[in-house]
């Protein structure tokens, strides 16, 4: 069982290789290969999960090297759990995006560039959950952002271009932090190994043991998009096409979260830096859902909801019990599919009304009432409403701040229900602009192909949301045939409305929500299995001694 370990990881990069060399020729080849990959990896994380859950942690060292010399691949419970879910939600958005027809119709795409750069941010997804060390989790961080930049400027045009470069810059800062955490961590202990670095960090003085504990929590807050170090999120998310926004908001946030819950529970138990934590955790809640409040755009408002919800699960981290960690996973793994969701929804009903500004939308419940259920399920989840998994999330994590009984464990429990009902007025504020008013003059109808009159990088107009280069400069409605195909926001140049949505692209999106759903109906087991991967991560001794093979 131990060998499956790394094929989540190099099957993905195998399939890049095919994908470039038959992409440009045998473009349907190129989509089978993407869906069948990713596929195989769903089925090879639950088989990683169940196994990881009877036998205890699963490890493989790459060239049969051992620590510290060797890369260490680890599957425990949690790293099963997180491949288990990315998976399922890669493979959905994989679908929409190809119901979008943003692979194969879209000739000024180079090399049909989108399904290699996908299946390397996957593989790089899968690295970092199973990443054994510092070092392969710093490569797991690489690969991804070479792939997330590729995926983040698709097309090339101005504002794609721009958010691009302020995430890439981020990236690199983070990249710098992590680098030099990491050197420090070698040059005191001779390893980067984490279940060496599990026996040997209790040696070091504190002061060595704080300073690198305060490096690598930086790192992976800006990952994470925790405040004060989220502004760059909700400039680069919102100008990438649907599908890749739906992806980084569902995953790549809660990257930097699994490295926070293993990094403060294997290498620095004992929660010296908890109050900090809570207290980031709240700025979190709080700055994030009333910057949603002030949002008119629909994908700027999503990624400020995003930030909030980040909140959510820094605060089981802080408080770093077995029931808080518990919370967090499950609140984890269902805003992993209910951020994605919602954004494949934004892109749903882009292609709809032409626009995600919500002060051009309205009368879409009647128009399209598929379109109204596909956001109001997931709308009601993210907002805590019961029986949902959002409910069962923040739940678990309100009974643990209960239970624990500090004053920041008290402030959060209030912090917590105050950013719920705020998360409920932004959902219900959607659901009336968008959905339930009467459709405002000017709205656009089905066969609408908006044009972008200005798509320059010097293009600094502002559009109703007040923000430049936010999509909705410039825009001209130029009346076609309705049903005509366009690459719906892929360069950037055009979007077709259209009465009639793509099959695929519903489809995928009612299966995320389908996902989300599961969470409720079984949540007697989730809840069971997240607690024993709480008890895992808090006891360390069952991945120390995988790994170490005592």
């Amino acid at each position: 069982m131990n060998a499956l370990v790394p094929l989540p990881v190099l099957l993905p990069l195998c399939a890049t290789g095919l994908s470039l060399t038959f992409g440009t020729r045998m473009q349907r080849f190129q989509r089978f290969i993407s869906v069948a990959v990713l596929t195989a990896v769903l089925a090879l994380s639950i088989i990683l999960m169940i196994a990881a859950d009877r036998q205890g942690p699963l490890s493989v060292h790459l060239g049969d090297f051992a620590p510290p010399l060797g890369i260490t691949l680890v599957a425990d419970r949690l790293s099963g759990l997180m491949l288990t879910v990315s998976s399922a939600v890669t493979l959905c958005v994989l679908i929409y995006s190809l119901g979008q027809g943003m692979t194969d119709r879209d000739k000024e795409t180079p090399l049909a560039v989108f399904h290699p750069a996908y299946l390397i941010l996957v593989a790089g997804v899968s690295c970092t959950f199973l990443a054994g060390d510092l070092v392969n989790l710093f490569v797991s961080f690489e690969i991804m952002l070479v792939a997330s930049f590729v995926l983040l400027t698709l097309g090339g045009t101005g504002p794609r271009m721009r958010a691009g470069s302020t995430y890439v810059i981020i990236s690199l800062f983070s990249s710098m932090v992590f680098l030099i955490a990491i050197a420090m961590t070698y040059a005191a202990l001779g390893t980067v190994n984490f279940a060496q670095l599990a026996e040997r960090l209790p040696g070091l003085p504190l002061g060595v043991q704080t300073l690198i504990q305060a490096m690598l929590i930086t790192v992976f807050a800006i990952k994470a998009a925790v405040f004060p170090v989220a502004a760059w999120l909700p400039d680069s998310y919102p100008t990438a096409p649907a599908p890749v926004t739906a992806v980084f908001a569902g995953l790549l946030t809660k990257v930097g979260v699994y490295c926070m819950m293993r990094t403060e529970t294997l290498l620095f138990p004992g929660n010296r830096i908890g109050d900090l934590l809570m207290a980031v955790a709240l700025a979190s809640m709080l700055i994030g859902i009333l910057g949603a409040v002030a949002q008119t755009d629909l994908k700027r408002l999503l990624s400020f909801t995003l930030i909030s919800h980040i909140g959510f699960m820094v605060f089981g981290i802080g408080l770093a019990t077995r029931e808080a960690y518990g919370g967090a996973i499950v609140y984890v793994v269902h805003h992993i599919t209910v951020q994605t969701t919602l954004f494949l929804v934004a892109g749903l009903i882009e292609r709809r009304g032409g626009t995600t500004e919500l002060t051009r939308l309205g009368g879409l419940a009647k128009a399209a009432p598929i379109l109204a259920l596909l956001f109001f399920v997931p709308a009601m989840n993210l907002a805590g409403i019961p029986p949902l998994s959002g409910f069962i999330g923040k739940l678990g994590l309100m009974r643990a701040g209960v239970a624990d009984g500090s004053t920041w464990a008290w402030i959060l429990v209030a912090g917590s229900v105050v950013t719920s009902l705020l998360t409920l007025y932004v959902t219900a504020k959607v659901w009336n602009l968008a959905f339930w008013r009467a459709a405002p003059p000017g709205q656009a109808e089905a066969g609408t192909v908006l044009e972008s009159g200005d798509d320059s990088d010097d293009d600094t107009d502002e559009g109703p949301d007040g923000v430049p280069g936010t999509g909705d400069e410039g825009i001209e409605p130029v009346h076609r045939p309705g049903g005509q195909a366009v690459a719906a926001m892929l360069h950037g140049r055009a979007v077709t409305t259209t009465s009639r949505l793509p099959r695929p692209m519903m489809a995928a999106t009612a299966a995320t929500i389908a996902l989300a759903l599961s969470f409720t109906v079984f949540a007697g087991p989730l809840t069971a299995f997240t607690d024993r991967s709480a008890v895992e991560l808090l006891k360390r001794t069952p991945y120390i001694e995988e790994v170490l093979g005592k």
